[in-house]
C-alpha cells in the first residue's frame, strides 16, 4: 500500500510519490525499471548499475511520478547523507578526467553541512514534452533537504540537461571542467543547490512550487503513523522541521 506521502503537479497531472526502497517496493520497481528504459534509449543503461541498487540498500529516498493512469512516468533516487567524498558516485565519473581534486575538495567542504546526491533521473518526455516533468523533478532539491536534513544536494547529468534545472536555484560548478561520461559524446557538470541561495537563484514561480509542495511534505512529516517515514528515518521529532519554506 502506498503512504501517500508526495504532492499533486497540476501542469502534467501526475503525483510525485515519496518513499524507500523498503517501504514501497513495488513502486520502486517501478521506476527503476522506467529508468533503464530510458538510459537504454540512449545507449547508456549501463550507468545506473540497476542489478547493484535493486535491493536499494544505498538509496535513502527515491521520488516517482505517477501519472494519471498509475504508470510511473519519471523519478529520481537520493544516496545521503554522504560520510565521505569516496561514497558520491560523481568521483567515478571525473576519474581520469580534469577536475578530480576539486570535485573532492568541493563535497568535502560541505560534508559537514549535510550532502545527499541525486542520481538515476528519468523522464517521460514521449507524453509530457521535454520539459514538463523534468521541471516538476528538478523541485525535489528543497523535500530532500527536508527529509534528510541536509543543507546541500548535488547532481551530475550532461550540461544540456542540467540546464533544464536551473530553474530550481541549482548552480553548475564552473570551477570543475566537465567530465567525458559515460563516453567521449557527453560533457557532465555537477549542479549544486544550497538551501541558503535557493530563493536568490531559483525562479519566481518555481521557488514558489517548492515551498507549497515542501510544506505539503511536512505536513506528512508531522501527520502519526506514517510508516513510510519512520523507513526514511524522519519520523521522530529530532528530524521534524517549522511548517515554513527555508
Amino acid at each position: 500500500m502506498r503512504s501517500g506521502l508526495g504532492w499533486h503537479d497540476r501542469a502534467t497531472g501526475c503525483r510525485i510519490a515519496v518513499s524507500t526502497p523498503e517501504g514501497e517496493p513495488e513502486l520502486w520497481d517501478e521506476y527503476l525499471d522506467g529508468a533503464v528504459r530510458s538510459y537504454r534509449r540512449h545507449g547508456v543503461d549501463w550507468v545506473l548499475d540497476a542489478d547493484a541498487i535493486r535491493d536499494g540498500h544505498d538509496t535513502a529516498l527515491f521520488f516517482a511520478a505517477v501519472g494519471p493512469d498509475g504508470r510511473v512516468v519519471g523519478g529520481t533516487r537520493v544516496v545521503g547523507p554522504l560520510r565521505s567524498p569516496e561514497e558520491s558516485h560523481a568521483l567515478v565519473e571525473w576519474d581520469g578526467n580534469i577536475g578530480l581534486g576539486p570535485l573532492r575538495e568541493m563535497i568535502a567542504n560541505r560534508l559537514p553541512f549535510g550532502v545527499a546526491e541525486v542520481k538515476g533521473a528519468w523522464a517521460n518526455s514521449h507524453d509530457y514534452g521535454s520539459r514538463a516533468l523534468t521541471t516538476v523533478l528538478a523541485r525535489t532539491a528543497l523535500p530532500t533537504m527536508t527529509l534528510l536534513g541536509v543543507q546541500f544536494v548535488m547532481a551530475t547529468a550532461a550540461a544540456h540537461v542540467l540546464e533544464q534545472w536551473r530553474s530550481s536555484g541549482g548552480v553548475v560548478a564552473s570551477r570543475v571542467p566537465a567530465a567525458a561520461y559515460p563516453n567521449d559524446k557527453y560533457r557532465t557538470k555537477i549542479m549544486w543547490w544550497d538551501r541558503s541561495t535557493l530563493a536568490s537563484h531559483a525562479e519566481p514561480e518555481q521557488f514558489k512550487l517548492m515551498c507549497a509542495e515542501n510544506s505539503e511534505i511536512l505536513c506528512g512529516v508531522t501527520a502519526p503513523g506514517d510508516e513510510t517515514l519512520a523507513a526514511i528515518g524522519v519520523g521522530d521529532e529530532s528530524q521534524r522541521r517549522p511548517r515554513r519554506c527555508l
